[in-house]
């Protein structure tokens, strides 16, 4: 199985879903937004896929700094433009394998989602 990680490693939900993928003995690839940075098609794809509520992470400390008329009117578009911008803004981890999309790390969702059937 094919997994990619995405995230920033020093975040506490980051570290416990790689210790939680190494546990099960589940290889994956790690992106690292903070040296790779975030790719506005890839972002876009996981809004439609996942929706931007949930792509988004407005409970952090990097939203709740932006100045209001970024806050304001957020359209698609402009949330992806600020998440590229700010890869800070996008919820962690994102995980992207074979049957689809995980946004942040809830053990047994992921249980359901990777282990095999």
């Amino acid at each position: 199985m094919s997994l990619t990680v995405y995230g920033i490693p020093n975040c506490d939900t980051v570290k416990k879903a790689r210790t939680w993928l190494d546990g099960q003995g589940l290889a994956y690839t790690f992106h690292d937004y903070k040296k790779q940075g975030a790719d506005a098609g890839q972002v876009a794809r996981w809004v439609a896929q996942a929706g931007l509520d949930k792509v988004l992470n407005k409970a952090g400390t990097t939203f709740r700094k932006l100045p209001e008329e970024d806050k304001a009117d957020l359209t698609t578009a402009k949330a992806v433009a600020l998440m590229v911008a700010q890869p800070s803004l996008i919820k962690r981890p994102i995980v992207e394998h074979p049957g689809g999309l995980l946004v942040g790390f809830k053990p047994a969702e992921w249980e359901a989602a990777l282990s095999p059937a």
